[in-house]
């Protein structure tokens, strides 16, 4: 049986609130091997992350992986980290910082907005009941994964949902699953590469590089795919790219696994041997700048391309802060809360039904 944790202090008449939980992947708490070891321990622990049989994985986590990979990943983290710590934590807060400040200007001041991450700090427990705490009855959980796949959205709400089993009162909750298609989303990431290109010129060939996740999982009916390929259809049409101008592909393969192609390595690779001039990479997955963007494409991605004598290539940012996305975070929280905004409390309801309650024989 699940032990319920306590419940937070009651009042009645206490006015309901909204919670908006903007939930991301996660980082360790700083590049060295010990913290990576940490981190790579419970993110590669998740089973939607590795499908593969759980005493299986053990062995392999625990007897080759983590005895080699930490200190190799360390390295890399430390050529991205910043004096601010970790890119993707970095970026996360300013979004969250300026996605409330709009929707308690222009919504509702009394919205709580937060952001949380599936591994590492903070964790989606600890936020959870944070909103609980403060009188959030309503929390939409909204993943920073425009694309669904289940090792990463799936993951998120399992961890929510891990949390509420634990609650005696369970809030009402929301989820925004994906909006890999949203209008908003698509017009700030189109932006972002033209705001690029004006000051730096275009490229020969744009590389649209997501996230990749082994083959089986899109036989298995995962969306991911899918999604990946209208986004990236989506943003050529938006630059009026031809086809021969771009590519969908996919980073980040581990393991010996067949994953979704074509690999983005491979792609740099063959662009640099044609002797392309110049190649620009976008990672529309990656809301936020983290180590698959900074250092897998703008640093190892640069290196394969031309060391195999390609000419100029350049990362383009993700969107990271840039105005239109913020805009576009607030519309698809403000759709996904359509009915609740209409039904919250004033201060003034919510003491006129504390007195109606202290008046039926109700315990302050």
């Amino acid at each position: 049986m699940t032990q319920m944790l306590p419940e937070p202090s009651f009042r009645h008449g206490s006015a309901s609130k909204i919670g908006i939980l903007m939930i991301n992947l996660g980082t360790p708490e700083a590049p060295t091997a010990k913290a990576l070891r940490v981190y790579l321990k419970q993110f590669l622990s998740e089973p939607r992350i590795v499908e593969l049989p759980r005493w299986l994985w053990w062995f392999i986590l625990n007897g080759v992986i983590l005895t080699v990979r930490p200190a190799k990943s360390a390295r890399k983290y430390e050529q991205i980290w910043t004096d601010e710590g970790s890119p993707l934590k970095v970026h996360t807060e300013r979004q969250t910082a300026l996605v409330a400040a709009v929707l308690k200007e222009q919504v509702d001041p009394s919205l709580m907005v937060e952001y949380a991450m599936i591994i590492g700090n903070p964790s989606i427990a600890e936020k959870l009941q944070q909103m609980k705490a403060q009188g959030c009855n309503r929390i939409l959980v909204l993943p920073l994964f425009p694309q669904y796949a289940a090792s990463s959205t799936g993951c998120a709400l399992d961890s929510v949902f891990s949390e509420l089993r634990k609650m005696r009162t369970i809030p009402d909750i929301r989820t925004a699953r994906h909006y890999h298609d949203d209008p908003g989303y698509i017009a700030a990431l189109a932006q972002n590469v033209r705001d690029y290109w004006q000051e730096h010129g275009q490229p020969d060939k744009l590389i649209i590089s997501f996230h990749g996740v082994p083959r089986k999982t899109l036989d298995m009916g995962d969306p991911y795919h899918c999604e990946c390929q209208k986004t990236g259809r989506l943003l050529a049409e938006a630059l009026e790219l031809a086809d021969d101008r771009y590519q969908v592909c996919f980073q980040s393969r581990f393991g010996f696994a067949q994953w979704l192609s074509p690999y983005t390595s491979e792609v740099l690779e063959e662009l640099g041997k044609q002797k392309t001039g110049r190649v620009d990479v976008v990672c529309p997955g990656f809301v936020s700048d983290c180590l698959e963007t900074l250092e897998e494409i703008a640093m190892e991605g640069k290196a394969t391309f031309t060391g195999a004598g390609g000419g100029e290539f350049h990362y383009i940012p993700s969107l990271n802060e840039h105005p239109l996305w913020i805009g576009a975070i607030n519309n698809i929280i403000r759709t996904h809360l359509a009915g609740w905004l209409d039904h919250s409390f004033s201060e003034e309801a919510a003491e006129q039904s504390r007195k109606r309650a202290l008046a039926l024989g109700a315990r302050e």
